[in-house]
């Protein structure tokens, strides 16, 4: 098992930029795919980001490309999403999320439902 808990959220202007962490419990953090996913009040939860387990093969959403990106560090045990660029709507509650084997060189499953472990989620709000 893997307990997961996300920071860096907050408020920030149009075209700011924050980076988002989660930090991962447990020794084996090294074997488990990483995703980040987004909520935003009315939508659903949405794939914004994976990175495969050892970090070499990173995947996005189509409207975060060339915006966010996704990294991790290992020996550290923390997953990181650097967001760029944000517009209003990136205003969302981002999770980080992890599962074995969700991701692969054609890419992650991008299906909430395909993901077994959670964090708590950390708020980011764009204004105009």
């Amino acid at each position: 098992q893997v307990q997961l808990v996300e920071s860096g959220g907050g408020l920030v202007q149009a075209g700011g930029s924050l980076r988002l962490s989660c930090a991962a419990s447990g020794r084996t953090f090294s074997s488990y795919d990483m995703g980040w996913f987004r909520q935003a009040p009315g939508k659903e939860r949405e794939f914004v980001a994976g990175i495969t387990r050892s970090g070499r093969m990173t995947y996005y959403a189509d409207s975060v490309k060339g915006r966010f990106t996704i990294s991790r560090d290992n020996t550290k045990n923390t997953v990181y999403l650097q967001v760029n660029s944000l517009k209003p709507e990136d205003t969302a509650v981002y999770y980080c999320a992890a599962d074995q084997d969700i991701c692969s060189g054609y890419g992650c499953y991008t299906s909430e439902y395909e993901y077994d472990y959670w964090g708590q989620g950390t708020q980011v709000t764009v204004s105009s």
